[in-house]
């Protein structure tokens, strides 16, 4: 059984070992997060805890029910009601519809703990997984962008009476 969680101090070791365990399968559709963010991991785990309590953001991993970190969900820049949706899956556990589920809870979050009546995100053209992710939680294209030398799309999802 997964668990979608707010992110806490104690998930840090769990985190960074997901982080290290995907580096590579993640840095093949999104940016990679350099050696830095993994040498800085505890500080940064901090730094980031403190941001979610001023309001900044709202970070998320997805557990398997026994401290395993199987995926993160994070809404970050939050600001004037809507917030930034960004979110990945573990190599291992892709495939299953844990993102789809993980992002709908996460809406639900948004919109019922958090008060915010719209989230954005973006992906690449070439990743097909995302784009059906979003397709699949009610996101709707919202125009294009380059990401990484890539062609993208940008997305948007009212929580205002979306019945999340």
């Amino acid at each position: 059984m997964t668990v979608i969680e707010r992110l806490r101090p104690d998930h840090a070791p769990a985190l960074l070992a997901f982080e290290r365990e995907n580096r590579a399968y993640f840095a093949a559709s999104v940016p990679d997060r350099g050696d830095d963010f993994f040498s800085g991991f505890d500080a940064r785990h901090t730094e980031l805890l403190a941001e979610q309590e001023a309001g900044m953001h709202h970070f998320h991993v997805l557990t398997d029910g026994k401290g395993a970190v199987l995926g993160r969900v994070n809404l970050v820049d939050v600001e004037n009601g809507s917030a930034e949706l960004g979110y990945r899956i573990a190599q291992r556990a892709a495939g299953r519809g844990l993102a789809t589920s993980a992002v709908r809870d996460v809406c639900a979050l948004a919109a019922d703990d958090y008060g915010l009546t719209e989230l954005k995100a973006r992906t690449t053209l070439d990743n097909h997984g995302s784009l059906a992710v979003l397709a699949r939680t009610g996101f709707v294209e919202a125009g294009t962008l380059t990401l990484m030398d890539r062609p993208g799309l940008r997305f948007v999802r009212s929580l205002v009476d979306a019945g999340h």
